[in-house]
């Protein structure tokens, strides 16, 4: 081996990531993270006098790593001649961390735009149009400006005393944020990066009859996209002893399995767990098939090794009573041994007469819905203790909101259709009043309790709004003369050929006319970020001013 062959080799064996335990050199690895500019091989190569002589190129004053040249040199047949080593990297019987993959259990999801950011909402005014993928490598400008921190607008802190106007937040208050749920969880991290101990989501199952106003028709690699752009930022929001629930149907839930695997690590996976969704009856149903009557919650922890698990149990007295509540519905086997049962009142598996139920509630139960409170209130105090913030960001009507308030936990949700928010202020105040349905009751809720409701500041949002309530033609052109004033289109659009008055524009059906002005608005700007907050262009009040502020715990 000559002498710069060698001096390389001595620069590679300061990394580990580099060479399996006996020493081979990963060929594969070096070469993949020299094209990432992997900071820390470009540093020990820059530092190094001989590579850096021929690797590195001066152009004026900065020193250029020559990438392909050092590609070509690592795969050069006369550097470690070995022919077996260089044939099993060239191969890939290891993969990047010196594991032979014939014993490794990595797989991969590979999907259409993995390595993108998807632009757009989640509503159903989006669900026509094409969808548009950020790569982060090729519009790193677009994807880092649509995940900045945004400006935050006060709506009010709300308490037993009614709506208060004071624009504030403390460090223990609960949260209602009202936008894009993407760009919602990116502004949290500045304050809550690593701190959230729970994080449950029921996102959009990509069925197509989604009765709840999100876009939920997307194709399965756009869903994916969507999913994993959230869940990487949910990782990072996460407490090293945090967990996470994922709750889906057939549809996706497999897909999202393996993704979360890589996302989150298989070694960090806890358990599948099967929620039923009817009872045991079923068997009216028209289809000539098994019947489907479950969805699946996948749940992770943030590290399996630091993950805190509260385990809690019921007395076998208490058991009984509350599997005899159910007598009247379906005659009971006595099935349990011992004193003590898991705590499971929402997803315990108890046999009835050779029948399995895996739902089981208290006969004073009103809630028998999808997502009921005990099933929530049983996987919060898994993980959490009295004021600890637990996240749901994709709202919905607020049952996780109403859990974690009553059972003392701080709460931070993400909504963002209309209706829902609707539907959820006016069910968290009366949890604020006492109100004693759900689990009020076993948990001793009487009242109290506060939060602040606030939302992205809108920008191109306001138009997103006005598009879906426009009534006629007359709406439609006054929409579109304020969008073309705004400047804030879309880059792909000239706005010379745009002309509200032309013949082409006024023959377009008022559907098609609204899907045009959708793409005409540039969706890297629903929302305000907040670097452009003191912008005069842009209006934002002193009030919601001092609340972003506020928010991100600048002053």
């Amino acid at each position: 081996m000559n002498r710069f062959f060698e001096a390389l080799l001595e620069v590679l064996r300061q990394d580990e990531r580099f060479f399996t335990e006996g020493g081979e050199l990963l060929r594969n690895a070096v070469v993949e993270a020299a094209n990432k500019m992997d900071t820390r091989l470009i540093r020990a190569l820059y530092l190094n006098q001989e590579s850096r002589a021929r690797f590195f190129t001066d152009v004026d004053g900065i020193a250029v790593f020559d990438k392909a040249a050092f590609g070509y040199v690592i795969n050069n047949r006369e550097f470690l001649p070995d022919s077996y080593t260089r044939y099993k990297n060239k191969i890939g019987l290891v993969n990047g961390r010196g594991e032979y993959i014939s014993v490794s259990r990595d797989v991969e999801l590979v999907f259409p735009y993995k390595d993108c950011v998807l632009e757009g909402g989640q509503t159903k005014e989006d669900q026509k149009r094409s969808e548009i993928f950020y790569n982060e490598t090729l519009a790193p400008n677009e994807v880092d400006r649509l995940l900045e921190p945004k400006v935050l607008s006060f709506h009010g802190k709300y308490t037993k005393g009614g709506r208060d106007d004071a624009a504030s937040l403390d460090e223990s208050e609960n949260l209602l944020i009202k936008g894009n749920n993407l760009l919602a969880i990116a502004s949290l991290l500045p304050r809550f990066e690593g701190k959230i101990k729970l994080i449950y989501i029921d996102p959009p199952y990509n069925t197509g009859t989604d009765t709840f106003g999100y876009n939920d028709k997307f194709t399965r690699s756009a869903w994916l996209v969507f999913m994993k752009n959230r869940l990487e930022i949910a990782r990072r929001l996460l407490s090293p002893d945090g967990a996470i629930y994922v709750q889906l149907d057939y549809h996706h839930v497999h897909y999202a399995k393996v993704l979360m695997d890589e996302i989150f690590g298989e070694e960090n996976f806890q358990r599948e767990i099967i929620w039923r969704i009817g009872w045991l009856s079923g068997y009216k149903t028209a289809d000539n098939n098994w019947i489907r009557n479950h969805d699946t919650i996948l749940f992770y922890a943030k590290d399996s090794s630091r993950l805190r698990f509260i385990k809690n149990y019921i007395p076998k007295a208490e058991f009984k009573k509350i599997a005899r509540g159910n007598a009247e519905r379906y005659p009971i086997e006595d099935v349990w041994n011992g004193n003590e049962y898991d705590d499971l009142n929402s997803i315990a598996i108890v046999s009835f007469s050779g029948e399995t139920v895996s739902k089981m509630l208290d006969p004073d139960d009103e809630v028998k819905g999808q997502k009921s409170e005990k099933l929530i209130e049983r996987i919060i105090r898994a993980h959490t203790v009295e004021g600890d913030y637990v996240l749901d960001f994709f709202g919905g009507t607020g049952t996780t909101a109403a859990v974690a308030m009553k059972t003392g936990r701080r709460f931070i949700i993400c909504e963002q259709l209309e209706k829902h928010i609707d539907i959820m202020l006016r069910r968290l105040e009366k949890v604020i009043g006492g109100e004693q349905g759900g689990v009020s009751k076993r948990n001793g809720w009487q009242s109290g309790g506060s939060f602040v409701y606030c939302s992205l500041a809108e920008l191109n949002q306001v138009y997103v709004r006005r598009i879906r309530d426009a009534e006629d033609n007359a709406a439609i052109s006054r929409i579109l003369r304020d969008i073309m004033a705004t400047g804030f289109i879309s880059y792909k659009v000239d706005p010379s050929q745009i002309d509200p008055c032309s013949e082409d524009f006024s023959g377009l059906s008022l559907k098609n006319k609204k899907r045009l002005l959708m793409e005409l608005l540039d969706k890297n700007q629903l929302y305000i970020n907040r670097c452009d907050m003191d912008d005069r262009s842009f209006a934002v009040s002193e009030e919601n001013k001092a609340f972003t502020r506020s928010f991100y715990g600048e002053e």
